[in-house]
């Protein structure tokens, strides 16, 4: 299924979030089926997240254990299932600005709307944990055009990320995120400012589409939607808030069986038998079936 058949493109969305509608709201998503259920809910645009791709698939922390295979199949199986745009975690480009060429049109290809990037030593780690480092600015700058270069369509958007507040502080950041803005970066993502203030400044300080990234238990506060737009921010992230409540809710379901050897004191928690084939899409390959039988 060709992305963004159903909804708006997601250069549009972001335009429409800039000149004052509420902020693009992202749902991280980590496989096909969460994939579904986000645009089931009514999401215009879907994240899919290193983390969750990480963790769901891998069963690892996201430390750049991933390679581009798995993220590029990952995507493909996702595009494949729903009809809007794909915001993708494309980690450091996994390499160098040669390698970044080879990841965007990988994941163009695959179905991806927009390609984040960001400024870690390769092999990265989670925003938001300890021991991050990050390149020399003229490498991610050369990275950053490489991307661009390397796109087949401009409506494919490509996300300069920074993770310098963690280490050289949010002037660094705000500095490098100016230096992205200069070679051509669609939006601009500051990763885990530790402040409402500083969220406050960078909005004031870029003038740019900017990424808030709301980690629950991370660094950054959270704030309401409508408050990242009121400070500036077109585009907000959930990445993990779907993977970490179905972590929570399977881990409750084993230790039920567990204890008791029966599901029956799950049924009111668990989607029904209809449920479930409603959300894969049953009904439409029943028509399919129909429709081709000799």
């Amino acid at each position: 299924m060709a992305h963004g058949d159903r909804t708006p493109p997601l250069r549009d969305q972001i335009a429409a979030a800039r000149t004052g509608a509420s902020p693009l709201l992202l749902p991280g998503v980590y496989d096909a089926l969460s994939a579904r259920l986000a645009a089931a809910a009514g999401f215009d645009a879907i994240y899919v997240t290193g983390a969750g791709l990480a963790n769901s698939r891998l069963g690892v922390p996201d430390i750049g254990l991933t390679s581009v295979d798995q993220l590029a199949d990952h995507v493909a199986a996702i595009s494949d299932a729903v009809d809007v745009p794909l915001v993708v975690d494309g980690d450091t480009g996994f390499g160098n600005a040669v390698n970044v060429t080879h990841v965007v049109r990988k994941l163009e290809r695959a179905g991806a709307s927009a390609i984040q990037l960001e400024d870690q030593v390769f092999p990265k780690k989670c925003g938001h944990f300890s021991g991050k480092a990050i390149v020399p600015l003229d490498e991610m700058r050369g990275k950053l055009q490489a991307a661009l270069d390397s796109r087949r369509s401009d409506d494919t958007l490509i996300v300069a990320r920074t993770d310098a507040r963690a280490i050289d502080g949010i002037d660094a950041a705000i500095e490098r995120a100016h230096a992205f803005l200069e070679v051509g970066a669609d939006l601009i993502f500051v990763e885990a400012p530790t402040s409402v203030e500083e969220l406050r400044v960078v909005a004031e300080q870029i003038d740019a589409p900017l990424v808030a990234n709301m980690v629950e238990g991370g660094s950054t506060p959270l704030l309401p939607l409508g408050e990242l737009g009121e400070l500036g921010y077109s585009v907000v992230l959930y990445a993990n808030a779907a993977l970490r409540s179905a972590q929570r809710a399977v881990t409750r379901a084993y230790a039920e069986l567990r204890a008791t050897g029966s599901s029956e004191n799950l049924l009111d928690s668990m989607a029904t038998w209809e449920e479930r084939q409603a959300a894969v899409g049953k009904p439409r390959y029943d028509e399919l079936e129909a429709r081709y039988a000799s």
